[in-house]
């Protein structure tokens, strides 16, 4: 008799070395403990156009932010990867709430965020025309196929949410294929 096993299942199973990766703490650089933008580094955002800079909060051992990270550059995003000691706490102070979390958060210059595996171009979109009362786009979790998430050719269709300053989000953009990212 064989058991069916849903293939979302398997692939979210086959995930989870690299979700454990992700939340495994590790020490912070020393160059690296605060949560906020060190002054000597605020002179750099104020050079760089608002639309182009984002920091990017994550774990040193991420791989998968690593690719994310990868993927903005690519499309011509200007990155900085910061090591906070309380990566949460990055989080709450930007009002992600819990549910809207993934491994990792961009901050705009502006101060709008991007949390999780958000694809470029809707980062892009969003800063040329940032949606009033919205706070920044997140893809919770760890969708198969999102950038950074890629693993041969699995993929998983997932949605781009738009946070809100209430607190509230709502689908921002849905992404059914690889082609849509």
């Amino acid at each position: 008799m064989r058991t069916f096993v849903p293939r979302w299942l398997v692939l979210t199973v086959g995930a989870l070395p690299l979700l454990m990766a992700c939340s495994e703490p590790e020490p912070p650089k020393p160059e690296t403990q605060s949560s906020l933008t060190p002054p000597e580094s605020q002179s750099m955002l104020a050079e760089q156009p608002a639309t182009d800079l984002l920091q990017v909060f994550k774990s040193p051992s991420c791989g998968c932010c690593e690719g994310w990270i990868e993927h903005l550059d690519s499309a011509g995003l200007s990155t900085s990867a910061q090591h906070p000691a309380d990566l949460a706490g990055v989080k709450t102070e930007h009002g992600i709430a819990p549910q809207y979390r993934s491994c990792h958060t961009a901050v705009s210059a502006d101060g709008y965020v991007f949390e999780g595996h958000v694809p470029a171009r809707y980062v892009q979109a969003f800063l040329a025309e940032p949606p009033t009362g919205a706070i920044g786009l997140a893809v919770p979790g760890m969708p198969v196929g999102s950038p950074g998430m890629e693993m041969g050719d699995d993929f998983m269709p997932y949605q781009v949410l738009l946070l809100k300053h209430d607190g509230d989000a709502e689908v921002y953009a849905r992404v059914d294929s690889a082609a849509d990212q």
